[in-house]
């Protein structure tokens, strides 16, 4: 059954994944015309204002699952009782702490909107601020019973009411926004259906896994032991909150609503890049830790084996990500503008651009980030991102005053390219036995396919009239097709074209085509 699990669990991932991609390019075009860009805008800064709180987690709920094992495997039922009551004791305060830092946003939003606001927008912005505070303060001991049936391998649970929020939330959200109903009651419907998720989790907790809960003494230097654990781990969460959150806080308190949705606009395109990458990645996570233990006794074969995968996987993911970020360049701004959100929002487009491309080298490297964890060497990426955060955050304040939405993109691209393209990059190859050198020398032979699709791009956008739907559906056809030749000719090895081919002769027997 635990096989069973991780299967079915590892599919419906993917399935969710593929979900989560389809809904948000259809459904958020939609609601973004249906609120206007003052409102959806108002809508970004409040959640980016209280998903801010989320730090206050400082990662304990990673660290569940370590110690329930532990507890696990020497049998000790009582620990897990008290280690289950330890954790909720812990998201309890922070609970309540969360409320008391929503109800004083609530009532002093001046912190937030420096200016800008009509007397019934700012009422919006209260109820906002209320129910995303409710919500975010019930989620956190709510994540102990999440926690509690991953730690059971109970995955198939999981990514089912995982799928039922992605699904079922726009279904009951869109209808609403229609009828004339606006912000406050998509956030009302999110908040109903997490809670409604969440006494899910707590009923088969208690009913069928049979959990409790005791309060008593616990193991000692336990929450020393959790805190030292998760101390890195919080750090990486207040850099992604700085770096992806403050941004959209900053803009709301100096230039409004508006530049908040433009630029939200354009994050949510690199959200969905960004999640694609993940998903090229994540299998080779068990193999990455194989190969470390199998070769931890020879460097010299260690640093064979983990260079060979992380290029592999790297030019895997250059194959791919590079099409779409080259895809955004000639069609990114026609498909905003015409297509995805509106004429109103083609300052997202140059958003969407220094998002992407200044994300590319950390995202066909990241699979790095489980080499430095399987060689437990992952301190220094987080210390790393601490630099990037601090220069985000400078560079944010300076540029997003000056330049909007824009500048606030602009300071993320600074630190990321600082942190990912010149740190890491140095820090792989000194410390985590990767050869990077011959990682960007297979990279670079790998970009001369690019050279005619860039050029297929530019006579398109100079020769086509792209603001025609079916021209420019037409256009991106030509424009994949001329990619896939290119690549295949002038840039992919015989290991990624069997990648192609084998399946492709696969599903042809099968169908009693002969290959």
């Amino acid at each position: 059954m635990k096989i069973n699990q991780l299967k079915i669990g590892s599919l419906l991932s993917y399935l969710q994944m593929g979900l989560s991609l389809i809904i948000g390019l259809l459904y958020t075009p939609v609601m973004i015309r249906l609120l206007g860009q003052s409102e959806y805008g108002l809508y970004n800064t409040v959640s980016s204002t209280i998903s801010m709180m989320s730090v206050l987690s400082l990662g304990f709920n990673v660290s569940y699952i370590r110690f329930f094992s532990k507890y696990k495997k020497e049998n000790d039922t009582q620990s897990i009782y008290r280690l289950n009551g330890l954790f909720l004791l812990i998201y309890g305060v922070i609970a309540a702490i969360v409320v008391a830092c929503g109800v004083f946003l609530t009532t002093h939003l001046e912190l937030v909107f420096d200016e800008g606001l009509t007397a019934g927008e700012y009422e919006i912005a209260r109820v906002l601020m209320a129910l995303l505070t409710a919500n975010l303060a019930v989620s956190f001991p709510m994540s102990v019973f999440s926690s509690i049936i991953s730690a059971h391998e109970k995955f198939v649970l999981l990514k089912l009411l995982g799928i039922g929020k992605t699904v079922v939330g726009p279904l009951v959200t869109l209808p609403l926004l229609l009828m004339g109903y606006r912000s406050i009651a998509m956030v009302a419907v999110t908040v109903a259906i997490t809670w409604v998720v969440d006494i899910c989790y707590l009923f088969f907790v208690l009913v069928k896994l049979k959990q409790r809960f005791l309060f008593g003494r616990v193991e000692k230097g336990l929450f020393r032991s959790i805190f030292n654990y998760t101390f890195f781990i919080a750090i990486n969460m207040i850099v992604d909150q700085i770096n992806w959150s403050m941004g959209k806080f900053l803009l709301g308190r100096f230039h409004g609503t508006s530049a908040v949705a433009i630029y939200s606009v354009g994050y949510t395109l690199y959200n969905h890049y960004h999640l694609f990458s993940t998903a090229i990645s994540g299998v080779f996570t068990p193999r990455i830790h194989k190969t470390v233990l199998k070769t931890a006794d020879d460097q010299s074969a260690q640093r064979q084996a983990l260079t060979s995968l992380f290029t592999r996987v790297g030019r895997i993911q250059f194959l791919c990500l590079s099409l779409v970020a080259t895809g955004i360049v000639f069609f990114g701004k026609p498909f905003i503008v015409n297509i995805w959100a509106g004429a109103e929002y083609g300052d997202s487009y140059a958003v969407t651009l220094l998002l992407v491309f200044s994300s590319l080298v950390a995202l066909i490297q990241n699979l790095g980030i489980e080499i430095q964890r399987a060689l437990n060497r992952h301190q220094f990426r987080s210390l790393a991102y601490i630099v990037m955060a601090i220069i985000n955050l400078c560079m944010t304040v300076i540029f997003c005053r000056r330049y909007g939405a824009i500048g606030a993109a602009l300071g993320t691209a600074i630190s990321l390219v600082v942190a990912n393209g010149l740190i890491m990059n140095v820090y792989y190859h000194k410390k985590c036995n990767i050869d990077v050198v011959y990682f960007w020398k297979n990279i670079l032979r790998l970009a001369v396919g690019l050279i005619p699709p860039v050029a297929a791009g530019m006579l398109i956008d100079r020769f086509f009239d792209l603001n025609n739907l079916w021209v420019f559906g037409g256009s991106i056809l030509l424009y994949v097709a001329v990619y896939a030749a290119s690549m295949w000719l002038l840039g992919m090895n015989e290991y990624e074209k069997n990648l192609v081919v084998k399946p492709v002769k696969k599903i042809l027997r099968k169908i009693g085509v002969g290959v």
